[in-house]
């Protein structure tokens, strides 16, 4: 599989045993952005704004809004910083690639994080399934607990720093902000209703704050080199880099690291390697199954979030699942909604009924045994059941519904039984 970054000293950094060793990681670029934030902790939020770093685990929510929210709630009391890396969605695997063989610019970036917003509690929350991840994410902790930061750092924050590694539940439905709060809590992992937000009540009903690991890794570096450095790795009018899951029917899957704003075809022509067996593209499921499709028309699309938008689609965690021609879109679908029908926690009867109902349509007009009322019901279901869950999920699967008929209804057409 491959892994490359063309840019110098980012994420995906070219030599990826710096990140199994603290002094090596200090000694290569690691620190720098750390001592920047320790020596004037004030600027640190005014450079992330700046740098206008978005949530990179799907939302694309900008990230100094969330800070702020924590960064004004009182000091007097504990604050937690949760480094989500739940991830398991099919299609997605950045983040076990960062926790695993990067981990140390993923806590140095939580630990500027924590000095910009007063939190003192890092709980860096993993999947139990990526056992390595979660290996490297204790021995990188271990070895930070002997330096001089986590003093400094103290010091400043006025309470003790402290890190936690914990392993997620294992669900799906886990990587949802407050379903991670009740993971760690030690509870199933049911989505809370809001408000209050996690940062007002989170983790043990203290404020807490929730950020991707991919957005945690970026920190350091943009504190390091600066707010204008990283709006310039950007393509056009995007900021900053992006690390692209590619795999399905392409030569060279991998986790691709490009400038944010990557034109599609570049992802998977130049640095993919083209289309197996010289097949013709399909489709491009956008990241992950739970959000929406790309087709060959949108081949020139800028891989960010707001150009992907515009073509009906969502760039989510940047997941790209190719689909070649020969490929049925209805069967591909039908898997990936009974998947979410399987993951959903059932607390919301609309979600754990929803899923389950969709998916047995679409079984039964993968099968051909589907009518036209079949395929209208399914259309009713994407217009009636968004928002009507707790969390993603049931959105999730909805949106894909809704962008494969979109694209594809011809195909949901040609099985249907003429009685």
């Amino acid at each position: 599989m491959s892994q490359t970054s063309p840019l110098n000293q980012v994420l995906l950094h070219p030599d990826r045993r710096f990140g199994a060793d603290l002094e090596t990681w200090l000694i290569d670029i690691g620190g720098e952005g750390l001592e920047k934030a320790i020596q004037a902790p004030d600027e640190i939020l005014p450079t992330i704004r700046t740098a206008n770093l978005l949530g990179l685990g799907g939302s694309g929510f900008p990230t100094h809004v969330k800070w702020e929210f924590i960064a004004n709630e009182s000091n007097d009391q504990d604050k937690y910083l949760i480094c989500n890396g739940n991830e398991d969605e099919p299609g997605t695997f950045k983040d076990r690639i960062l926790l695993q063989e990067t981990p140390h610019q993923v806590i140095e970036g939580a630990m500027i994080t924590a000095l910009a917003t007063g939190a003192n509690q890092i709980v860096f929350y993993i999947n139990p399934d990526q056992t390595e991840s979660l290996e490297a994410m204790k021995e990188a902790v271990n070895q930070w607990d002997e330096t001089q930061y986590i003093n400094q750092i103290s010091t400043l924050l006025g309470r003790p720093l402290e890190f936690y590694v914990v392993a997620s539940s294992g669900h799906y439905i886990g990587g949802e902000e407050t379903a991670a709060i009740e993971s760690i809590e030690g509870k199933f992992p049911f989505p809370r209703g809001k408000p209050p937000y996690p940062a007002q009540q989170g983790l043990f009903g203290l404020p807490t704050l929730i950020n991707n690991t991919e957005t945690l890794a970026n920190v350091s570096h943009i504190m390091r080199n600066g707010a204008e450095w990283y709006i310039n790795q950007g393509a056009g009018a995007a900021h900053g880099t992006k690390i692209f899951s590619l795999s399905g029917d392409v030569l060279r899957p991998g986790a691709y690291e490009l400038p944010m704003g990557t034109p599609l075809d570049e992802l998977i022509y130049t640095h993919g390697g083209g289309m197996l067996l010289d097949r013709k593209l399909k489709a491009v499921f956008t990241g992950g199954p739970s959000n929406t499709i790309l087709t060959p028309r949108d081949l020139d699309v800028p891989l960010d979030f707001d150009s992907v938008q515009e073509r009906r689609s969502s760039l989510g965690t940047g997941a790209m699942i190719v689909i070649s021609e020969g490929t049925g879109i209805v069967r591909r679908v039908t898997e990936y909604v009974s998947f979410f029908a399987n993951s959903s926690c059932g607390q919301c009867p609309s979600c754990k009924t929803g899923t389950y109902y969709a998916s047995q349509l679409l079984s039964r007009i993968d099968s051909g045994n589907g009518t036209r009322a079949d395929l209208d019901t399914l259309i009713n279901l994407t217009r009636i059941l968004p928002g009507s869950g707790r969390c993603h999920l049931l959105d999730g699967a909805m949106k894909l519904l809704d962008s494969s008929l979109y694209h594809f209804m011809n195909e949901y057409e040609q099985p249907l039984r003429r009685n």
